[in-house]
């Protein structure tokens, strides 16, 4: 089996990773919970996890970092916790639903207003709209860190750069590049970042989290038990607890500080640079194919994704031949993006995407080259 489908989830982990699980599965408690040592070894692994991902991710007080189950649970923190009240906000077309949505849903029961600027054929988004577009009822710019569709990277500083001069929040979706692609939160002017532990953190899925700057208090989106002030009749209000109602779930989190020693000690860096060349050499040679259309600015800075389709073949249709005949594993369709689709003009035949991974070898990216020909000719 050959897996290029860590856009949507990681499946080769760094082997400490299950041990992590394991390990916790079998030691820990509830953090924060209880005096005991089950307790308090669960307590000082999630405030671990928390100081290196602030370092991974470059912000200085790990008590910003609240743990989520994944990013869209982040992001309807954020979200909703912001145009409760209504409210304009800029987004793009290149958006996944987690963005989309609960934006959607704010505007039904809020009376929240949106503005969601365009992008061109290769799902460049236009820069020059999103300044064009703020009001002065406007709240929060909320905009991917990278297309999970195309791979192109979103020019954050230039983003960042028109939030600070109109005085608006930066939402930033991280789902596509945390720990694949070097991110500096407080460098780039990021007033809140989501993300998932299970893409490029290579982490067990269930794990995620989000990071708001200080001076940003967001109404919690779940309240109930957080292990202190438990006579107050409302949920803590101070981070991390603000956003952790209920059990962590420490064993995924034990397994997130796993990945998180590896990628830290193999330098991001070097696994975007490992990952970059893998897609390079892919698209460079699937450009050659006779029939196939790649979607996407090659030009630009990116993550490992390369999507394509062959001809007029649903891609549903390319992505069970890659798998029932090659043992090829990438993922067809609309990738929950819609508005994407319909700027590329692919609604009706999705895209196949193939989305590779530190742990893919150059033998591999050679026999999906070789079953993409393969099929082109048939």
């Amino acid at each position: 089996m050959i897996y290029m489908d860590c856009a949507a989830s990681a499946l080769q982990r760094p082997p400490a990773v299950g041990g992590a699980v394991l390990y916790a599965l079998d030691h820990f408690g509830n953090p924060s919970r209880g005096a005991h040592s089950p307790s308090l070894d669960a307590s000082r692994l999630v405030y671990g996890t928390r100081e290196k991902l602030s370092r991974l991710l470059g912000f200085s007080s790990p008590e910003r970092l609240s743990f989520t189950h994944n990013a869209t649970e982040a992001l309807n923190i954020a979200i909703n916790g912001i145009f409760q009240n209504g409210r304009h906000c800029i987004s793009t077309v290149c958006e996944h639903n987690s963005v989309l949505r609960p934006l959607y849903r704010c505007a039904k029961l809020y009376g929240a207003e949106l503005t969601l600027i365009g992008a061109d054929s290769e799902g460049n988004i236009n820069y020059n709209d999103i300044e064009k577009a703020v009001r002065n009822d406007t709240k929060a710019i909320v905009i991917t860190h990278s297309s999970n569709v195309t791979g192109n990277v979103t020019d954050i500083p230039r983003v960042s750069d028109i939030a600070r001069r109109h005085s608006l929040l930066l939402v930033v979706d991280g789902a596509q590049t945390a720990g694949c692609f070097p991110v500096d939160i407080e460098r780039d002017g990021i007033d809140i970042f989501c993300f998932s532990g299970h893409k490029g953190l290579m982490a067990p899925q269930g794990t995620g989290g989000i990071y708001i700057r200080e001076g940003i208090d967001l109404p919690p989106l779940k309240t109930g038990g957080s292990g202190i002030q438990s006579f107050n009749e409302e949920h803590p209000s101070s981070m991390p607890e603000a956003y952790e109602a209920g059990t962590l779930n420490s064993h995924g989190i034990a397994g997130l500080d796993a990945s998180l020693d590896f990628i830290l000690g193999e330098g991001i860096q070097k696994i975007y640079g490992r990952e970059k060349e893998l897609s390079e050499h892919f698209y460079n040679e699937a450009k050659k194919i006779k029939g196939v259309k790649l979607y996407g600015n090659f030009g630009g800075e990116r993550t490992a994704v390369v999507s394509l389709n062959i001809g007029d073949v649903y891609s549903s249709e390319v992505a069970d031949m890659l798998w029932n005949d090659c043992s090829v594993c990438v993922r067809a369709g609309a990738h929950c993006a819609p508005l994407m689709h319909r700027t590329l003009g692919t609604e009706k035949q999705g895209v196949v995407r193939f989305s590779f991974s530190y742990y893919n070898t150059d033998g591999e990216i050679e026999l999906a080259l070789k079953a993409l020909r393969s099929i082109a000719e048939e």
